[in-house]
């Protein structure tokens, strides 16, 4: 049965969408925003923000429920005041506060996805884990850049390992997952003797930390703290305010941009050849599809793939790469699971070489 909103959705094929973004001759500014809030049916605001949205070419990711909504955007530059007029309009987003992006970038989006899920942030809590009501102070830039100050602080990364990798407060807790689903209770054991501290939470737009908080103090953590606006907004902040930049190397985002600069320190490094670089890449292989750093070298040399066995496969022809990912595709969720593991690999190949060929071998 064809799904009677069928029509509410871009059918464009990515490539076609992307060639009709690179031809646009508007500038567009990217965002992010999102609000804990009561939607009373998620569906229906669904369908009146897809259609008021795409009539002024609005592109993005954007999750709704029934606890709010969690959006990630790009909005023509000449329709901006129509947008935030109509946006604030409605009583549940009155005055939410924007995070604008560091880097504008036209790649940011290429199609317009509005998706109604039970979470804006898949936690896998219950109402009983957390009260969305009492969450953590909101500390500015200038706040959390005093607060770490103090050796006692506890500094804990609500973001996922790769996005950590390339860029992080010094001194910050973070964790080996791949998911906030995965890290919650891993966080709360790690820090479990520091109930009476003060916790200072930090994550790319504030979302997952708005979550993290409530779940903490309702864990018993006296003096929890969050950047408010995250990392997004630090950057801002320190600029304008001409603030010293605690936060080293970029920024992970979760749109084509794929980064942003917070400093000018690149602190990670290719997981191929161990050279400085803050690029992530899936592999080309899509039954594998790795998301791992690659530089520019061996991007070219290795087909934009993670071994060589995935360069052979991204190189047969595309009917049977096509055959193969039918067959495989399954594959992909569990080496998703996996990818930690596996990029650790890639990292002890790289240094295995490195000493085979320091030795002549």
């Amino acid at each position: 049965m064809k799904n009677k909103f069928h029509h509410l959705r871009n059918n464009l094929p990515k490539d076609e969408a992307l060639k009709k973004v690179h031809s646009e001759n508007f500038k567009r500014i990217t965002l992010s925003f999102y609000r804990y809030v009561k939607i009373k049916n998620p569906q229906e605001m669904r369908n009146e923000l897809w259609k008021e949205w795409n009539e002024i070419g609005c592109l993005g990711r954007i999750y709704l429920a029934h606890e709010g909504i969690n959006a990630q955007m790009s909005v023509p530059e000449h329709h901006w005041e129509t947008f935030v007029t109509k946006l604030y309009a409605r009583p549940e987003f009155t005055d939410v506060p924007f995070k604008i992006g560091i880097n504008q970038n036209p790649d940011s989006f290429w199609k317009l996805a509005i998706k109604v899920r039970d979470q804006i942030v898949a936690d896998g809590l219950t109402m009983d884990d957390y009260d969305i009501t009492n969450v953590g102070n909101h500390l500015s830039a200038k706040e959390f850049n005093e607060a770490m100050e103090d050796p006692e602080t506890v500094v804990v990364d609500m973001r996922n390992h790769y996005e950590s990798e390339i860029g992080h407060f010094d001194g910050a807790l973070y964790h080996e997952v791949n998911t906030f689903r995965e890290q919650l209770p891993l966080v709360a054991e790690d820090i479990k003797d520091k109930k009476d501290k003060k916790i200072l939470l930090y994550c790319t737009g504030g979302i997952r930390c708005e979550k993290a908080s409530a779940y903490l103090k309702h864990k018993g953590f006296k003096d929890v703290n969050q950047l408010h606006g995250g990392v997004i907004a630090y950057k801002h902040q320190v600029e304008q305010e001409g603030l010293a930049n605690k936060f080293k190397g970029a920024n992970y985002v979760f749109d084509g941009r794929t980064k942003e600069g917070i400093s000018n320190e690149i602190i990670s490094n290719c997981h191929q050849c161990g050279a400085p670089c803050d690029t992530h890449q899936n592999c080309k292989n899509k039954t594998c599809n790795l998301l791992f750093l690659q530089c520019e070298s061996c991007k070219e040399k290795m087909n934009g793939c993670c071994t060589s066995r995935c360069k052979k496969i991204s190189l047969w022809p595309e009917e049977k790469q096509l055959r193969y990912y039918k067959k495989n595709g399954h594959k992909t969720k569990k080496n998703f699971s996996k990818s930690i593991e596996r990029k650790k690999n890639l990292m002890k190949k790289t240094i295995w070489e490195k000493i085979l060929k320091f030795f002549g071998k």
